[in-house]
């Protein structure tokens, strides 16, 4: 299972990258707007950032952009997301799971330029940017099970689906709004491709008081004992 980053402060995906290995990026307005800088100068940022990595190209290191929210026509969403593609070939363009960005997704497909659909909450949901060749699906697993929901049983369906016609491997599925160690777990559990969380989440994720514990033990043993 690949390991994306849910930010846009160029910092944190400086860290994770060199420290973690991730494979790829997803942004979103929330994100731009906690990095406290325009949206042009994070993208700017972004295609530096794997210029100097040598990692250009989506197919090495996808970065997910979402176009303006508020855009509700296709005809407009098609021209955002051509605009973004057009600033760096890492780029994926981020587009709501509504019908005009179902349409528009499709159109930027076509195009050449790769789509990440997100926003989605059902296996329903989830089913026509496969079918229209999106590159990922991004079903949001945090919000749901702040709500009440549980999720393990919902990716899965989603997994099932895309195995039964052959999407799999094709639409990638970005399990989004991961909050927690087990809910990145039950994510890899289910098959999906991807998991994308924030950095502390990550971190989160891979501690645990025994490694601690044995850590200190193990420390102790090796200070009463003579290694030479």
């Amino acid at each position: 299972m690949k390991y994306f980053l849910d930010s846009a402060k160029i910092d944190e995906i400086r860290e994770a990258y060199e420290t973690f290995g991730i494979d790829g990026v997803t942004t979103n307005p929330n994100h731009i707007m906690n990095s406290g800088k325009p949206f042009l100068t994070v993208l700017g940022e972004l295609a530096d950032f794997v210029k100097e990595k040598d990692i250009e190209g989506w197919e090495k290191f996808p970065i997910s952009v979402e176009i303006n929210p508020h855009l509700d026509d296709a005809d407009e969403m098609v021209e955002m997301g051509t605009k973004i593609a057009g600033m760096c070939k890492n780029f994926v363009i981020k587009i709501p799971c509504t019908e005009a960005g179902i349409a528009a997704a499709r159109r930027l497909e076509q195009k050449g330029i790769r789509t990440n659909v997100t926003l989605v909450f059902t296996p329903s949901q989830a089913m026509l940017p496969a079918k229209n060749g999106s590159l990922f699906v991004s079903p949001f697993i945090g919000w749901k099970e702040s709500a009440g929901e549980s999720c393990e049983q919902y990716i899965q369906d989603i997994v099932d689906i895309y195995a039964n016609y052959g999407y799999l491997g094709k639409t990638e599925i970005i399990c989004a709004a991961v909050r927690t160690g087990k809910q990145i777990a039950d994510c890899a559990v289910a098959g999906a491709d991807i998991v994308t969380a924030g950095l502390q989440v990550f971190k989160d994720s891979f501690y645990h008081p025994y490694t601690d514990y044995g850590l200190a033990k193990f420390q102790a043993a090796w200070d009463k004992t003579i290694t030479e």
